[in-house]
């Protein structure tokens, strides 16, 4: 088997229902080792896509390759696959051990192969003290080691993850956050993960694929959507807070002019357009950046914007301010914890390598 052949390949994947069009020919690769990231609004098709893989849903049109073998037409048994669930899908009358080597016992694994395995795997997730307990004895991060548990026992091809954290508080699924991560890289093995949650999807993946209404909006490293997003859609739903979007046009001249609702005009000229002056021309556009991108210190080419703090919202170790510029919402992630008030008239400075433009009718990143 040649190196390109490992790893998960989805190619024109369609699944409708009726009139509704669930996947609209998604296309993408996995690489082998790699943990890639589902995410979207609800609706959008990620668990659709996770069962279609799984073959737990039919779909329609397209091919599925799991290390370079055709799996869509293998019934979820045959696949090689196992899946952690939202809701553990624990049996709740055996004990843990029991639940981590049921998929072992239905393989035909040997008792003491099955028991030593079980053991291996409670080691690598700090269950031993827990053996002998029922789910019901259990709290929700332990329960989700289980599911957990019971995956890894089997040494699948391919791991898939349905948004496993959603029942879990703050701060255990940040506890489980990066257990998963280092689980994944103590494993080695492909997974597939999905989840709606901004933060699972840019800790946890090496690479994302962002969909919306079945349909695939971009894949990339962590990276590369977050700095570099496709469409509006991507930039808006992967931020917290919400991407500062003001609208503007390009003038023959080469000056951007700031149509600002309630403030008026402004013009500002870039040093250098982020694409050629023929793509702007005539266009509506939005100029947009996140809020670490603002600065309040001089230097370098930058779009400045004088405006009244409206809101400070410190979050610990950096705080989050809210300026009220006409009738746009700006806003700045600051380290610490500034003494502003409302009120207070603040000064900032965009670099310009930081702007985004996007064609305001299109949505698209020019």
């Amino acid at each position: 088997m040649n190196e390109e052949d490992t790893g998960l390949r989805i190619t024109g994947l369609t699944r409708r229902v009726g009139a509704q069009t669930i996947l609209d020919d998604i296309t993408l690769q996995l690489d082998a080792g790699e943990m890639l990231i589902l995410v979207g609004p609800s609706g959008c098709g990620k668990s659709s896509l996770l069962n279609a893989i799984a073959g737990l849903q039919p779909h329609c049109s397209g091919e599925i390759a799991l290390d370079g073998r055709r799996i869509e037409a293998l019934s979820p048994r045959e696949r090689d696959i196992a899946m952690v669930f939202q809701n553990y899908a624990l049996y709740p009358h055996m004990s843990v051990a029991e639940n981590i080597g049921f998929g072992l016992e239905m393989q035909g694994w040997p008792r003491a192969r099955r028991e030593a395995r079980v053991q291996e795997v409670a080691r690598m997730l700090q269950l031993q003290a827990l053996l002998d307990r029922r789910p019901a004895q259990l709290s929700g991060g332990q329960r989700q080691r289980v599911a957990m548990g019971r995956a890894l026992a089997r040494q699948p091809r391919l791991f898939l993850f349905d948004e496993p954290l959603s029942n879990l508080d703050a701060q255990l699924r940040a506890e489980m956050r990066s257990e998963i991560k280092l689980l994944h890289q103590r494993v080695g093995r492909s997974a597939v993960y999905v989840t709606h949650d901004q933060t699972e999807a840019m800790t946890l993946g090496q690479r994302i694929a962002v969909l919306k209404a079945g349909r695939l909006q971009q894949l990339g490293t962590p990276q590369q959507v977050y700095q570099r997003p496709a469409n509006l859609f991507v930039a808006q739903f992967l931020a917290s807070p919400p991407m500062t979007l003001l609208p503007a046009r390009l003038e023959p001249e080469g000056e951007f002019t700031l149509t600002l609702q309630g403030a008026g005009a402004m013009s500002w000229r870039p040093t250098a357009l982020p694409v050629p002056r023929e793509r702007l021309l005539g266009r509506p556009l939005l100029l947009g950046w996140r809020a670490e991108s603002l600065r309040v210190e001089e230097g370098g080419a930058a779009l400045t914007l004088q405006a009244p703090v409206l809101l400070v919202e410190p979050t610990g170790v950096d705080s989050l301010v809210q300026l009220q510029l006409g009738e746009h919402r700006l806003h700045w992630r600051c380290a610490g914890w500034p003494t502003l008030q409302a009120g207070d008239t603040l000064t900032l400075r965009l670099p310009e390598a930081a702007l985004l433009v996007f064609d305001a009718e299109t949505g698209e990143r020019l």
